[in-house]
């Protein structure tokens, strides 16, 4: 268990750190990322794709990061604020003029041999657009 809270808390401290490749070492090579209200893409290449394009648009820091692990490790999930701003427009969504932004989201996670195999994101599109408008 403490082993998982580790591996999430460097997860999200190399996303704080925007430190692509830290943040890749923490995932199985057939990691499975489902995208908030888009596809589930699987390994670690899709992933360092998605980052790139978040990177390009987003410059985001997460705070307030509370992690819950299940008893044997092979869950985890995590709840944080995310503090961002909107730098270039995304396809399909408003306009960027360098917009801030302050959302709750989550996070879930399963683990497979010490590396997160699957990755979850939620956060409330309708609230974030509403934020950036």
């Amino acid at each position: 268990m403490n082993s998982t809270i580790a591996l999430i808390q460097k997860y999200y401290q190399s996303f704080n750190q925007q430190n692509v490749e830290s943040m890749l070492q923490c995932l199985h090579p057939q990691v499975e990322h489902e995208i908030n209200e888009g596809a589930i893409e699987i390994g670690i290449q899709h992933f360092r794709q998605f980052l790139h394009r978040m990177n390009t648009h987003y410059k985001e820091n997460l705070t307030e990061i509370k992690v819950m692990v299940s008893e044997d490790g092979q869950f985890a999930s995590a709840r944080f604020i995310v503090n961002g701003t909107y730098l270039q427009t995304d396809a399909g969504l408003p306009t960027a003029r360098g917009q801030h932004y302050k959302i709750p989201a989550l996070g879930y996670f399963e683990i497979q041999q010490g590396q997160i195999k699957k990755i979850s994101n939620f956060y409330n599109l309708k609230k974030w657009i509403e934020a950036v408008q």
